[in-house]
This record gives structure tokens, C-alpha cells and sequence, in this order.
């Protein structure tokens, strides 16, 4: 049973349907695509062709182009949409022409920070440069650190660690500092409300003190798709940026469904539990081999969720 067949299945089950309070469908759209910029080294060039990347998204090159032209951006594409490469290859263009440029890149989770080192290093290694790439984080040990602040090229870490474990010790960062080209902060729409506010002045702490060793460093943010990324990455940073606003990454269609659990209790307004639904409708998709993620709103509710389908999927024979 494919997805297209469970969703048909489900539009024809009176029981569930009876609690959809909505279903939207948006049709897919194809992808826009764009030339490489000619100013982009070409080893990146023929490391993305050898990856089988012949071109890239319009959002992207609009992206290498802007940055390029010494623009600070914000890239506010929707997930899966290659925001990474909007950064990595003008950082990558910067130092192998540049070798004693750095970037910093503030990831505000550790897995993203993982996902982004690995990335980088693929990059890397495919190119056969000597371009150093380095977590700094709480669990780096002191050995490490001391290579990092003097020979790393890109410095992935975090708001925390920016705040805690490098601005008030930059004097022992001054290779990064001096020939800092590039900031990089992602999922810029997280930082909102108080903790926007210290991380905003975080921020414009770090351009002060790069100032001060002579390094004026681009602003990159990547966010997603908000009603005004231009004007919150704005605030955020403290200067103005520049909109990559048009996707060019291809999208299928999707569909939003919107089910509310059946009453259980008409006098007292009480509903089915919420986890105990959501497990049901999962199941579904489980028993289809329909690949399927699950979200909720605590650690614990996650935790139980995945009990609950660890066992339906032994059942079904799924692992």
C-alpha cells in the first residue's frame, strides 16, 4: 500500500473522517534551477558535479551571489530545501582562496551541529584542501580547544558556548577573530522572545569585538519559512540583510489534515487522550510501511509514544 492509497482509505473511513475538521491539499510545485555562479572555484564546481549536483536551486545561486557580493542574507526556505549549501560554498570558495579565513557556525542544537560537521567535512575531503572544520562545544576537551582556536578554519558551536567559552576569552581567539569572514546562524526563528534578546546582544557583542581586531564578518541566516525573516533576522543581527525569498527546491504535494480526538464525555467536554490518538492514527501508517515521524509536545509524551509503536510495530514486523 503506497501513501497515495492509505490517504484514499482514510477520506473513505466515515469513523475517522467524522473528527476531520479540515483537509487542505497543496499540489506539488517543480524545481527552479540556476547555473553555478562563474565566480565560484571551480574544484567546488566539479565536486558538485562529481556528487551529482549539475546546478543548483534558484534560492541557492541567488544565495552564493548576494554573499558573494559581500551581502549579509537570510535564506528562509522549508526543510529539505539545500539551505546548507547557500553558506557552505561561499565559505569553502572564501578560504581556498582566502587560507586564513574563518567562519563561525552557531547551530542551536548539538545533532544539528553533527549533521553540519559532517557535511562540511564530505565537502572537504572531496576537495583535498586543507580546510579544518571543529565542534566547539562543552564536551570538547581542553587539547582540542587550544588546536581549534588557532588553526580552525570553521568553528561550529553554539549561542551558549559563544557567550560562555569564546567572547570572554578572545584574546585567546585572535586568529579567528582577525580574519573572521563569515557568521553563520541557523534556525534563526528559534531565537525569539527573551532568549532572542540575550542571543541578539550576544551577537552584536561578537561583531563588536571582531571590530575591534579589524574583521567586519558577513551575517548568513537560515530560517524557516516565517511571515517576516527579513526584518527578525535583521533584529536580530543588528544590521540589515538582504531576503533570498523565492524557493527554488521542488516540493510534492502535501496534505494537512486536521483531526480532533472524539468526545468521550459530552457533559464534561472531555475528548479522547490526544497520545492515545495519535498512536492509533500512527499505527496506520505503520501497518502501510508508509514512512512516518511523530512529534509531541514533551519528552515524556515522545517517550511514551515510542512504546506504544515499538510494540504495534513488532507486531506488524516492523523495526
Amino acid at each position: 500500500v503506497n501513501l497515495a492509497q492509505l490517504l484514499a482509505s482514510l477520506k473513505a473511513d466515515d469513523r475517522f473522517m467524522r473528527h476531520v475538521t479540515r483537509w487542505e491539499t497543496i499540489p506539488p510545485e517543480s524545481g527552479l534551477f540556476a547555473d553555478f555562479p562563474a565566480s565560484l572555484d571551480p574544484r567546488l564546481v566539479d565536486v558538485m558535479r562529481e556528487r551529482g549536483i549539475a546546478r543548483l536551486y534558484s534560492h541557492q545561486a541567488e544565495a552564493v551571489r548576494l554573499i558573494g557580493e559581500g551581502r549579509s542574507v537570510v535564506v528562509p526556505t522549508p526543510t529539505a530545501s539545500g539551505k546548507t549549501l547557500c553558506y557552505n560554498l561561499p565559505v569553502l570558495d572564501r578560504i581556498l582562496r582566502e587560507p586564513q579565513a574563518r567562519a563561525l557556525y552557531l547551530f542551536p542544537t548539538k545533532d544539528l551541529s553533527q549533521d553540519q560537521m559532517l557535511e562540511v567535512h564530505d565537502l572537504v575531503t572531496a576537495l583535498g584542501a586543507d580546510i579544518r572544520t571543529f565542534t566547539f562545544d562543552g564536551d570538547t576537551p581542553e587539547t582540542a580547544r587550544r588546536a581549534i582556536r588557532s588553526s580552525g578554519h570553521i568553528v561550529v558551536t553554539n549561542p551558549d558556548m559563544l557567550h560562555q567559552g569564546i567572547l570572554p576569552h578572545h584574546t585567546l581567539w585572535v586568529k579567528l577573530f582577525e580574519n573572521l569572514r563569515y557568521v553563520v546562524v541557523y534556525e534563526v526563528h528559534q531565537y525569539r522572545g527573551v532568549f532572542g534578546s540575550h542571543v541578539a546582544n550576544v551577537l552584536r557583542r561578537l561583531r563588536r569585538i571582531a571590530a575591534f581586531y579589524g574583521a567586519d564578518p558577513q551575517l548568513v541566516c537560515c530560517s524557516a519559512t516565517i511571515a517576516n525573516p527579513r526584518a527578525h533576522a535583521a533584529r536580530l543581527v543588528g544590521r540589515d540583510v538582504d531576503e533570498v525569498a523565492r524557493n527554488g527546491a521542488p516540493r510534492g504535494e502535501k496534505h494537512f489534515v486536521f483531526y480532533n480526538p472524539p468526545v468521550v464525555n459530552a457533559e464534561l467536554g472531555i475528548r479522547q487522550s490526544v497520545v492515545k490518538t495519535t498512536r492509533r492514527i500512527a499505527e496506520r501508517f505503520m501497518a502501510t510501511g508508509v514512512q512516518t515521524i511523530v512529534f509531541a509536545r514533551s519528552r515524556m509524551r515522545v517517550e511514551l509514544l515510542l512504546t506504544y509503536l515499538e510494540r504495534a510495530g513488532r507486531r506488524v514486523g516492523i523495526r
